[in-house]
């Protein structure tokens, strides 16, 4: 088996972070979720620039309202009243904040244009990575988890940038323009504003130091919240057939707890912020600075006016700052959450140098050894397969049976490297599938099972999948091949009839029929028939028999059935038993030979 470790690890130097690696017109630094927000935030330069420029302008525009307020006291306070300065400063302000108020528009533009290029994005860029990723990742993925992370994590990536990052940058600027002011007033008016300042950064980075792990938290437990439910979900007919529908009730409603527990402890962090009391200390103080300097004949009435008015600055990244750092929290929380899903390593790579030349059909298993096991653990007493070797011809039919578990299926998926052999090796042709292009390979072998996947689509794009530019004609000449012309002509709508999700509007027989008609129509070299027609009448399957023996005949055929009329039509019928392959002959020659096989035999004749 692939040696794939779980989310967010590596193991070995050979592994890569998809088994497919899918064209993206560009890419993303992937070190570290803020190296990867950045990578992605540098590609709207523009944008920034009208995020920066704006916040700054806002901050100096507000900032001059109280000086120009502290010129109209002085003004007003004079005797005889300065009505013309009072004026002046009356038009300079309503003219000051309609500018101040077009260039927040940009800034909240700017920002929100980020947010959302990158919310685009990064969907974009997770589901590339998802869909190349091998089977040993999606096993071991919740779904529910990993849908969590494609929806509301990047989402929260989002309002990372809007309102998140906007209000950081646009408070910031708010935070030194008392310090650039002040020192006109008079020189000591700085002292203040600078103090707060420190405070303001050393609390902040404390609360950043706990707030961080908490976002983290409470990302992690809605992750596991929707992996519960849906699992749900998905196996309620299970939780229905065994009336355990209190208990899966309960089972979520404790998901939901710990996301809500989560929650409250990053509330509680939030509630607790330091510079709310430092806000009212630090107006307190300069309030009485102003006073002292006023009362000692240094500035004027207006100086403290306006001085006071320029602390009230800091009104605004205290405020924002409470609400605007958890969202630039969950937003790196959220980042570091899709970034190990992309990461996500495993030995099964694409081998775009492989060989990729047409198959004949040889296939040779060499003491091929497999078995599945979580990452990092040992092999259990008992592999999936032990020592298996066989060979099929071109053109030849070769039966796998043997009871449940016996490592049938197993077979098939090291066949086209749905998984890799733990030991010995599989040859197509002469050529280990290791050293196969991988898209070529599988290109070349089709797998029917009995768990068949349709798509909520229509039923000729069903049968299309595996060769979208195939015409209607060769659409339906492969349905006639599989007996299935006949039932999706009796719907309403044909061909164009939408299948439910999962094929679900179908019955088993019907799906299965489609799924040989896909298979039929992408003419693979390779035909793997894993219990494909168990949910298919005797009558329906001896049509069928004959169309897949007319098309196996030039082509190499593996059957794991059941069937006893298509095992007995096997050039050679492999025998597995615990892992191992048991016997090997012809149906006459097991018969005589092998107990085995005739137990097999006489169970489903009875």
């Amino acid at each position: 088996m692939a040696d794939y470790d779980r989310i967010g690890n590596t193991k070995g130097p050979e592994t890569s972070a998809s088994e497919f690696s899918l064209q993206q017109g560009w890419q993303s630094d992937r070190r570290g979720p803020v190296r990867w927000i950045w990578s992605h935030t540098l590609r709207h330069k523009l944008f920034i620039v009208g995020v920066l420029f704006g916040a700054f302008s806002n901050a100096a525009l507000a900032a001059v309202v109280p000086i120009l307020v502290g010129q109209a006291f002085d003004a007003v306070s004079a005797s005889p009243a300065d009505l013309g300065v009072l004026g002046r400063a009356a038009l300079l302000i309503a003219v000051s904040q309609i500018v101040r108020g077009g260039l927040q528009l940009i800034r909240n533009f700017s920002a929100e244009v980020i947010g959302q290029r990158m919310e685009r994005d990064t969907r974009e860029e997770l589901y590339t990575s998802l869909i190349g990723k091998s089977m040993a990742f999606h096993d071991l993925q919740p779904t529910g988890d990993v849908m969590a992370r494609a929806t509301n994590d990047v989402r929260e990536v989002n309002f990372m940038f809007n309102p998140g990052l906007n209000l950081v940058i646009g408070s910031a600027n708010f935070l030194f323009m008392p310090i650039f002011i002040a020192p006109s007033i008079h020189p000591q008016l700085i002292f203040t504003p600078l103090l707060y300042l420190a405070a303001y950064v050393i609390s902040v980075g404390a609360y950043l130091r706990q707030l961080n792990p908490a976002a983290q938290q409470v990302r992690d437990a809605f992750g596991h919240m929707n992996a519960v439910l849906a699992e749900a979900i998905e196996g309620v007919e299970t939780v229905k057939a065994a009336a355990q529908e209190q208990r899966e009730s309960n089972r979520f409603l404790r998901a939901v707890t710990g996301w809500r527990d989560a929650y409250v402890i990053q509330r509680d962090i939030e509630a607790f912020f330091i510079p709310l009391l430092l806000l009212g200390l630090v107006q307190a103080a300069g309030l009485l600075h102003s006073l002292l300097l006023f009362r000692a004949g240094t500035i004027a009435v207006g100086d403290v006016v306006a001085f006071n008015g320029l602390l009230l600055l800091f009104g605004f990244p205290t405020f924002a700052a409470q609400w605007a750092y958890s969202r630039v929290a969950s937003g790196v929380a959220s980042a570091r959450r899709i970034l190990e899903l992309i990461n996500a390593h495993t030995n099964l790579d694409q081998n775009l140098e492989g060989y990729s030349g047409d198959m004949e059909g040889t296939v040779t298993l060499e003491n091929v050894s497999f078995c599945y096991r979580p990452p990092g653990d040992a092999c259990p007493s008992e592999p999936a397969l032990e020592n298996i070797t066989f060979r099929a011809l071109p053109g030849q039919t070769i039966a796998i049976v043997g009871q449940t578990g016996s490592g049938k299926s197993s077979i098939a998926k090291l066949i086209n490297r749905t998984y890799d052999a733990d030991t010995g090796s599989i040859l197509i042709d002469g050529v280990d599938v290791r050293d196969w292009n991988l898209e070529a390979l599988r290109q070349q072998i089709s797998i029917i099972e009995q768990d068949i996947f349709l798509f909520s689509r229509s039923v000729a794009e069903n049968i299309a999948f595996g060769r979208p530019d195939a015409t209607q004609d060769e659409i339906e000449k492969a349905a006639r091949a599989a007996q299935a012309h006949s039932f999706i002509t009796s719907f309403k709508d044909g061909y164009q009839t939408m299948v439910g999700e999962r094929g679900v509007t179908l019955s088993g027989g019907q799906r299965q029929r489609i799924a040989l008609a896909r298979a039929f129509l992408t003419n693979p070299r390779i035909l793997i028939l894993d219990d494909s027609t168990s949910a298919i009448d005797s009558a329906t399957e001896d049509r069928i028999q004959r169309a897949i023996e007319q098309a196996g005949a030039d082509r190499t055929m593996f059957l794991i059935t059941h069937r006893l009329s298509q095992i007995r039509r096997a050039a050679q019928i492999v025998v597995m038993r615990r892992g191992q392959v048991a016997a090997m002959g012809t149906h006459d020659q097991l018969m005589v030979e092998s107990q085995a096989y005739r137990n097999i035999f006489a169970r489903y004749e009875n």
